[in-house]
């Protein structure tokens, strides 16, 4: 019998492989993905201004000792973690002790003299109670004196009379005369001393009054005493230099032995609270306001993204508050796009186990339109339409198969 030859089966075509779901799936896939990618950065350069030119940035707070004098101890290290009122540097106490000591020992000496001026004050006033008494018991007297002369005068009068009518003796009448004139010696005597005894209450009440701005001076003194008091034990409370706020130890410029004067810069301080200056170029400002939500991206974290807002604008490019801002009136002028710096603060904390400072590099992208489209939503787009995609291709290439 003669064989029949076989006839090997047909290879499968070109277009069978490529529609086959091994194939197309994959492809569908890579194809989503590209698309993914490719919405999203149409979707963030429509409604989103971003940056490189930014930084992290913070208060750094300088410190400096009040009083001038040898340092005692150092107990913080460099990038040290300290709290607010925590001790930073000591400054040798002794020489501000002693001057506390040597302020106190003269406030107690114009203490001791003001008690005896004051006291010296108090008998003077006692003096001047006395003379008055004296003064007042010599005016008494004075008018005891006048009524005399007056009955003195009187009585003589009479005689007279009398001896005129020849009633009384010539003795009797010398007797009155003298009366008489015996009561105005002591008349005037008593005026003399009422003259004395004033005399004597002015002058007491001179030395009362020289007294009593002695004691004023002399307390004075003391106050002034006090206040140099007040002064000393202040210096020497600034031998303690405490932090004034917390933050990590920076630019540490001091060690113990050093001799600091007074406003030497010897450390800084950096806050935990940092934000985001990013500079962005004038054209970026349009549509960029306060409040708007912004991405950061921080490159010390691998450029893991946080979440913040942008706090402010400055009034001004960066460049007009440089060192040597531009004259632009002299010479060629050549337009230069201006950058403003662009403040913007996180809205979550940031990591604890890692330190930022300024001058670290992050990426901020802000988001300046109202609408955009969640990742979600770009996402099921892309995958909607590398399936329309796929679908489209298979029914192409089946077609394609049929016409063959």
């Amino acid at each position: 019998m003669n064989e029949q030859p076989t006839t090997p089966a047909a290879a499968p075509a070109p277009s069978a492989k490529l529609t086959s779901p091994l194939v197309l799936g994959p492809a569908a896939l890579a194809l989503a993905g590209l698309l993914y990618l490719g919405l999203r950065y149409l979707v963030t350069t429509l409604t989103h201004e971003a940056t490189d030119d930014a930084f992290i940035a913070a208060r750094i707070v300088s410190v400096s000792p009040r009083i001038a004098g040898a340092v005692a101890a150092v107990p913080v290290n460099d990038n040290q973690l300290v709290r607010s009122n925590e001790l930073l540097v000591e400054i040798d106490p002794a020489d501000y002790s002693l001057v506390v000591a040597q302020k106190e020992g003269a406030a107690e000496a114009q203490q001791a003299s003001y008690q005896t001026m004051l006291a010296g004050w108090q008998l003077t006033q006692v003096k001047v109670t006395t003379a008055e008494a004296t003064a007042r018991k010599a005016k008494a007297k004075v008018a005891a004196s006048e009524a005399t002369v007056k009955q003195a005068q009187a009585d003589f009068d009479r005689a007279t009379e009398l001896r005129k009518q020849n009633t009384i003796s010539s003795a009797e009448m010398d007797a009155e005369q003298a009366a008489i004139a015996k009561a105005q010696a002591d008349l005037k005597s008593d005026q003399e001393a009422v003259l004395e005894a004033s005399s004597r209450v002015d002058e007491a009440h001179r030395m009362l009054d020289a007294a009593w701005a002695q004691a004023g001076t002399v307390q004075a003194q003391w106050h002034e005493a006090q206040t140099n008091i007040a002064v000393a034990r202040q210096n020497f409370s600034y031998t303690k230099i405490l932090a004034p706020c917390d933050g990590r130890v920076t630019r540490k410029a001091v060690e113990a032995g050093d001799y600091l004067q007074a406003g030497q810069q010897i450390l800084s301080l950096v806050p935990a609270e940092v934000w985001v200056v990013a500079n962005f170029k004038e054209s970026q400002l349009e549509k960029m306001a306060p409040g708007q939500p912004v991405t950061v991206e921080i490159d010390a974290l691998g450029g893991r993204s946080f979440r913040a807002h942008v706090d402010s604008l400055q009034a001004g490019s960066g460049a007009a508050f440089s060192l040597l801002p531009p004259e632009n009136a002299t010479g060629n002028f050549v337009k230069v796009v201006q950058r403003v710096p662009v403040k913007i603060v996180f809205d979550e904390p940031l990591p604890t186990d890692h330190v930022f400072g300024p001058g670290l590099s992050v990426v901020p992208s802000v988001q300046v339109s109202r609408f955009t489209l969640p990742a979600a939503v770009i996402a099921l787009l892309a995958v909607a339409l590398a399936m329309v995609s796929a679908f489209s291709f298979q029914r192409l290439a089946g077609r394609n198969a049929a016409a063959k």
